[in-house]
């Protein structure tokens, strides 16, 4: 790894830098019996985004024992922590140190892993502004399809070697290699903020966002519930108390964020609503989706949850007409979706079926995750 200091910082608490030689040698070891038996391999951390996604079939390749911060050095801002680190371990190490994940990772479980939330690239409502989970991989260790260990990338972001492949591990959910270690830049938390309620319409609510969002204003995140507009400010305690007195409103309740980072609001909940759940990725500036249904959006207009009964065909037509995406998302898993995704157009599925034949040729990892046949 790359440092830019010769001198080893201590290591924070937490840490675990024990080379733990025996369980990597027992993971190395198992894929290379499983490209061996030609046996699917199902990766698992802490099992809490098993919605997301196509189910796979295969032998349960658990990567949760797979734990420590190797090392973390709060003044240069980086961190390298194993793959079946809990997600709830790492924040709380940093935070000790007055820093976090900027992309706002969500768990939706107390199981989450580090791993787990790589592979799947979810970032929480600071996306926008922060950044994704992608823009802070720095470096990866990955095992590899002929059981190998393989270092991309490093610990600081002018290293380039091999940050390209680094990054396509994010959103992949293990279907190009097992991670077994990750480095992220962090970020200090901010000094202050602040959580505001505005009553107002969608569509007023989406012209003053995009009015804002041509000024340097402290938001970190803006979201509609269909009938106000919740808006959070971080940043130095003189900006925050500036644009708070500025855009008015009442004061909201701050567990809003982490509610609907979650997906813990009433609207995600099938008690509350029974009808198929929908993620749009638009344009920030997209135009209202036609579709039939109830609406939350999020991102600043950029993420658009919609609970409806619309046909899956029509609902990917709208969202594509307008420069988009849609995924349909199952939280409880009852019903088995087999296209969660966006089908890919020709092009996208020749280069996506390349990659998996130049990285997993065998087919062992997480098949069929993303789309059948990948």
């Amino acid at each position: 790894m790359t440092h830019l200091h010769n001198q080893q910082p201590a290591p924070a608490p937490g840490s675990q830098p024990v080379a733990d030689h025996d369980l990597s040698d027992a993971l190395l070891e198992r894929v290379r019996q499983a490209v061996q038996d030609n046996t699917p391999l199902r990766l698992v951390g802490g099992g809490s985004k098993g919605f997301y996604g196509r189910p796979v079939v295969g032998e349960t390749f658990s990567l949760a024992a797979h734990t420590g911060i190797v090392h973390y050095d709060p003044v240069e801002l980086v961190v390298t922590v194993r793959a079946g680190t809990r997600l709830a371990d790492l924040q709380q190490t940093l935070a000790e140190a007055g820093q976090q994940l900027a992309f706002e990772p969500p768990h939706f479980a107390d199981t989450a892993t580090v791993g787990g939330m790589v592979a799947c690239g979810i970032s929480g409502p600071r996306r926008p502004w922060g950044g994704s989970v992608r823009d802070f991989v720095l470096g990866t260790r990955l095992i590899t399809h002929d059981g190998k260990r393989l270092h991309f990338g490093g610990e600081v972001m002018k290293n380039v070697a091999g940050y390209d492949l680094s990054r396509l591990m994010v959103g992949a959910q293990g279907t190009l290699g097992v991670i077994d270690e990750v480095s992220f830049k962090v970020l200090p938390l901010p000094a202050a903020s602040a959580t505001l309620r505005l009553e107002m319409s969608r569509d007023t609510a989406m012209a003053r966002l995009a009015e804002w969002g041509r000024e340097p204003l402290p938001i970190t995140g803006a979201a509609h519930d269909g009938e106000a507009l919740h808006i959070r400010l971080e940043g130095g305690p003189g900006s925050v108390a500036d644009t708070q007195a500025r855009l008015g409103g009442e004061p909201d309740d701050v567990d809003f964020w982490q509610r609907l980072r979650e997906l813990d609001l009433a609207f995600f909940s099938r008690r509350h609503d029974s009808r198929p759940l929908w993620r749009l990725s638009l344009p920030h500036r997209a135009p209202a989706v036609p579709l039939d249904g109830d609406e939350l959006v999020d991102w600043a207009g950029a993420q658009r949850w919609w609970r409806s009964d619309t046909p899956a065909e029509t609902v990917r037509r709208h969202a594509a007409r307008v420069g988009g995406h849609a995924t349909r998302i199952d939280l409880d898993q009852s019903h088995g979706i087999e296209t969660p995704f966006t089908p890919l157009s020709p092009v996208l599925a020749k280069y996506h079926h390349r990659l998996k034949a130049e990285l997993d040729p065998h087919g062992i990892f997480n098949p069929g995750r993303l789309y059948e046949g990948l």
